[in-house]
């Protein structure tokens, strides 16, 4: 203050952690305002889960290390892993892209804000949309009569390695194809993986030729991960881990290196 009553203007960026957080707060509300998005992240989850639990339309193990399990043992665990593909690659791949058509990433590059500061706020904001999804999944997983088992750190190793998949092959798409594109070919990856991915339908209702294939997909990896955790009581799946571990080294490196800003 330079007199009394008056003050000194005082220009230049804010701390940059303030501005990820403050760009990683706006990303999350777009996100959750967006219709679309939220199809994907929550509403298609949940009926699926809510579906399959409690009719019987594709016949699932549900043996456990217990004994007689139910289907939502089975399910659970692939929904999250859905959960997961649905922020971190379908929608954060169709909004940045069109985020890119729309000269908005030109124009944010262009802020006090370095753009690996606003990837990091675009992490974040998935990691906390993630964190709302799981807990309404699990609440409702819970209501179904789901019993989950395993280590809590195996599952978090397994969340953080596939979110970290599937941004990178979907910042990958959204910086290289055409916004239209982008939408298109997202959303046809997600009923893809979602029917051959080990979701819903287990890996060895496919032909074994194509279980060999399958099984390498990230989603595959996730979910197998996962239900291997939390239906089965398993140890930590140093196999899924690694496939997932090689597929974020290539998806966030393809997408360093590709990434087009205009």
């Amino acid at each position: 203050m330079s007199a009394a009553g008056t003050y000194t203007p005082k220009p230049g960026a804010a701390p940059l952690p303030r501005m990820i957080a403050a760009q990683a707060a706006l990303e999350t509300k777009m996100l959750l305002r967006n219709g679309e998005q939220l199809l994907l992240t929550v509403v298609i989850p949940t009926l699926l889960l809510v579906l399959f639990s409690a009719v019987d339309i594709v016949t699932v193990p549900t043996e456990t290390a217990g004994g007689e399990g139910k289907a939502v043992d089975f399910l659970a665990p692939g929904i999250l892993a859905l959960a997961v593909m649905s922020t971190a690659f379908t929608g954060q791949a169709i909004a940045t892209g069109f985020e890119r058509r729309y000269g908005v990433l030109k124009r944010l590059g262009a802020s006090p804000l370095p753009r690996w500061g606003l990837m990091a706020a675009k992490t974040l904001s998935v990691l906390v949309t993630e964190v709302l999804q799981i807990v309404l999944l699990t609440v409702i997983a819970f209501a179904l009569g789901w019993s989950p088992q395993g280590n809590p750190v195996s599952v978090l190793l397994l969340l953080i390695l596939g979110t970290a998949a599937f941004s990178g092959l979907g910042l990958l798409m959204a910086g290289t194809l055409k916004a239209e594109a982008t939408l298109a070919a997202a959303n046809l990856v997600f009923l893809l993986l979602l029917v051959g991915g080990g979701v819903i339908v287990p890996l060895d209702k496919f032909p074994d030729a194509a279980q060999s294939v399958l099984s390498l997909l990230p989603i595959s990896a996730l979910s197998d991960g996962l239900r291997d955790v939390l239906k089965d009581g398993a140890g930590m799946p140093w196999g899924d881990l690694a496939i997932l571990a090689v597929w974020a080294v290539l998806g966030l490196g393809a997408a360093a290196k590709f990434f087009r800003w205009e």
